[in-house]
């Protein structure tokens, strides 16, 4: 697999719990390649990898994969639920932005910001 199809995976096998950056992917492989744990090769003007013979093993005597462990605990249908309700908040306020008057922006504006508030405050078991 090439990087990015690496990001993808991971983001699929922990059903969206962890999606790694490509900041943090592309140093690791090359980190990875000059441990000797993967190689690459050059195909299509894209850098494929895949494990050698020590990284499989070293890939077997280690811990759970890591999207495993991010996706343990996860309540799916809940995460589902909460990103359709942002996705609508923020088209909600995307639409006042645009279309809205500068006093409906101000009062969107606001919304947010106390529904910010609100948030913390509910992890501090405050009302």
């Amino acid at each position: 697999m090439h990087g990015y199809e690496m990001i993808q995976e991971i983001a699929e096998r922990s059903g969206g719990a962890w999606k790694p950056s490509p900041g943090s992917v592309y140093p690791t492989l090359q980190l990875l390649e000059d441990e000797g744990l993967i190689v690459s090769e050059s195909e299509g003007g894209k850098k494929l990898f895949s494990l050698t013979d020590s990284g499989r093993t070293a890939a077997d005597a280690g811990p759970d994969a890591p999207w495993e462990e991010a996706s343990r605990g996860v309540d799916f249908e809940a995460l589902g639920e909460i990103r359709q309700a942002g996705f609508g908040l923020m088209e909600a306020f995307g639409q006042v932005w645009k279309t809205g008057s500068k006093e409906q922006r101000e009062k969107a504006l606001a919304v947010i910001n106390e529904t910010r508030k609100k948030l913390y405050l509910i992890l501090a078991d405050e009302d």
